[in-house]
């Protein structure tokens, strides 16, 4: 009698975890569609940043109830799951990422890279060896966010111009669009309050003009608020719950403030008298609300030409928050990212013909 007691509240306990997960599932899932500002955003943004474990989680109970042959409980985790299809295609999909397609006349290559101000200083030959990575990939237009000019006595630039012709800078300099094209025009503007900010540049590409947007989304604080606070744990000065709920609180911060920048540079995209293509760093997952309102109607360059598991930062939480989007006449012909180790971030290329 007492196993058969402990079973039934063991299952009792398994069926509660099953009908949380799903509820948190489709929380996750449509969280994105709520600004982080407002009441209760940015509980469900949260969740959405979570949506990858909790499909996980999904996963394990389906297998759970399966072997219990509990069709009606394994239900639940399973349409789940399956509400999940549109999301789990922004970060895997089945097939190649045509990394090796052949330019033709039409297409055009765009690349977009945090630097990380090429290694602060680490070396000066790592600007010159990611020039030679995008000569290799073929690049046409480099999206570079933390970007820094000068690197010992050199100037960046001067080397880059060389394969790079044309270029426009962001307010603070450390941003920039290279390109092979003509720029015709281009607009930098700087986030109030924060060190971020977004460029555009008007590009005659083969007598087409293109907007060719660079954005670099407020960071997520994470990394900054733990370097602090292991300093401040080294001089005993520091609790571990004052540390998590410093994390929390900038997070839910830079949430709010991603979510106001965004709106920002989606007004500048729809106002735009050209084909818009969208790169950069947005410091937030597929699905958010920032990846929601700066997507709009442009294409993920990943969904429409990528093949295989995407992401784009190197540290351990191995989550994509680097894209490309693009002008739904554009059609897509490969996306994919290279491993290089200069930063923590690794660089994003898409190819489509325009």
């Amino acid at each position: 009698m007492a196993k058969k007691a402990v079973f039934k509240y063991f299952q009792l306990l398994m069926v509660l975890i099953t009908v949380f997960c799903a509820i948190v599932t489709f929380v996750g899932l449509f969280g994105g569609n709520t600004n982080p500002a407002s009441q209760g955003g940015t509980s469900q943004a949260m969740f959405c940043f979570a949506l990858p474990l909790i499909l996980v989680a999904d996963a394990v109970l389906l297998i759970f109830w399966l072997v219990q042959k509990k069709w009606i409980l394994a239900a639940l985790p399973l349409i789940a799951m399956l509400s999940c299809v549109g999301y789990v295609g922004t970060i895997f999909r089945i097939g190649s990422d045509n990394a090796d397609a052949a330019k033709t006349e039409k297409s055009l290559k765009v690349a977009t890279y945090n630097v990380s101000h090429f290694g602060v200083g680490a070396s000066k030959y790592i600007a010159s060896d990611i020039l030679e990575e995008m000569k290799a990939q073929q690049a046409d237009i480099l999206c570079l966010q933390e970007y820094q000019d000068e690197t010992g006595d050199a100037k960046n630039s001067e080397k880059y111009k060389e394969t790079y012709p044309y270029m426009a800078e962001g307010v603070r300099g450390d941003m920039v669009i290279y390109s092979k094209y003509p720029i015709k025009d281009f607009k930098a503007t700087q986030f109030e309050e924060t060190n971020n900010n977004y460029l555009y540049a008007d590009i005659d590409v083969k007598g087409k003009i293109v907007r060719v947007f660079n954005v670099h989304m407020q960071t997520t604080g994470i990394n900054r608020t733990l370097h602090h606070a292991s300093k401040a744990a080294a001089q005993g000065k520091v609790e571990s719950s004052a540390v998590l709920r410093a994390i929390y609180g900038n997070y839910m911060l830079d949430l709010m403030i991603r979510a106001g920048q965004s709106h920002i540079v989606a007004n500048e995209i729809r106002s735009s008298q050209y084909p818009v293509i969208l790169a950069g760093d947005f410091n937030d997952v597929p699905y958010s609300y920032v990846y929601k309102t700066l997507k709009g109607n442009l294409k993920d360059g990943f969904c429409d030409a990528g093949g295989g598991w995407m992401h784009t930062y190197r540290g351990k939480k191995a989550v994509r928050i680097d894209y490309v989007f693009y002008d739904q006449n554009f059609k897509g012909v490969s996306y994919y990212t290279k491993d290089l180790t200069y930063s923590d971030h690794v660089p994003v290329f898409s190819m489509f013909e325009i």
